[in-house]
């Protein structure tokens, strides 16, 4: 399994995580802990984990290596939508070395 990671720096780590879990929730496997501050994402072919921790959300997928892109965007796509307004990047980096995804508010929005 390859694994990727973004840290999204925010100041409301908790209430992205919750909301992202919720979203994605209608369709996947997932939950959420506001106490400690963990979820997780269960995809047909990977894995998320969410971790609100003080100014960040870091997130992580794992899947096959041809998988990453897809699960990268769900992910960090979703995040950032529903951060428009703070300007949310999440930028991954991926256990190999090599670079990951971008998600970003386009200027259109």
């Amino acid at each position: 399994m390859a694994r990727s990671e973004a840290r999204v720096l925010t100041d409301r780590p908790h209430r992205y995580a919750k909301q992202l879990a919720s979203h994605l929730g209608r369709r996947l496997e997932t939950e959420w802990d506001q106490e400690s501050g963990k979820g997780s994402i269960v995809f047909a072919s990977g894995r998320g984990e969410l971790l609100a921790e003080e100014g960040a959300l870091l997130l992580s997928v794992e899947g096959a290596d041809e998988d990453l892109d897809r699960l990268e965007d769900v992910v960090g796509r979703h995040l950032v939508r529903f951060g428009n307004k703070d300007e949310l990047v999440a930028e991954w980096h991926r256990d190999n070395g090599t670079p990951g995804s971008v998600q970003r508010r386009h200027e259109e929005d």
